[in-house]
């Protein structure tokens, strides 16, 4: 499925994605290293190992960028102009090696843009779950989406 145009969207709306995804050491890694983030509780098994955790964490950031592109292909692909922000980032879990993630979507509001008759503003909550059903990633994200183009 494309993109909605900002007409299609309703508040209230709820996407329950497709698109799964497992995370692994390679994708927390290599994330972290092309971040420049040298955290030990990311790329050093055996600092991890003496830990709460017991083991690596998968890279909050990682978490977050795999959630918003889960979203994509059923709310932005091709019908967005851009990303105007994101807040209300929050992990409540953590996520590690070999989980594996499913997004939901909410329309939480939706306006028309006071400077572009063609595009609207679209608010999203989207949430990340593992495959126990735990939350393990939520933010809010506002996007400026085109109106459908006239015939």
């Amino acid at each position: 499925m494309a993109g909605l145009w900002f007409e299609e969207f309703e508040v209230g709306q709820i996407i329950e994605h497709a698109i799964t995804r497992s995370v692994t050491e390679a994708d927390n890694i290599l994330f972290s290293t092309m971040t420049m983030n040298p955290q030990p509780l990311h790329i050093d098994f055996d600092f991890a190992s003496k830990t709460e955790f017991g083991k690596p964490l998968v890279n909050s950031l990682f978490t977050l960028g795999l959630m918003i592109g889960i979203s994509v292909h059923e709310t932005t692909l091709g019908t967005t102009v851009a990303n105007l922000g994101m807040s209300d980032v929050r992990f409540p879990k953590p996520v590690f090696h070999g989980d594996t993630l499913r997004v939901t979507t909410t329309v939480e509001g939706k306006r028309e843009s006071s400077s572009r008759p063609t595009a609207g503003i679209v608010e999203f909550t989207h949430r990340a779950f593992n495959q126990r059903g735990e939350e393990v990633a939520i933010c809010k994200r506002s996007a400026l989406m085109h109106k459908r183009p006239a015939k």
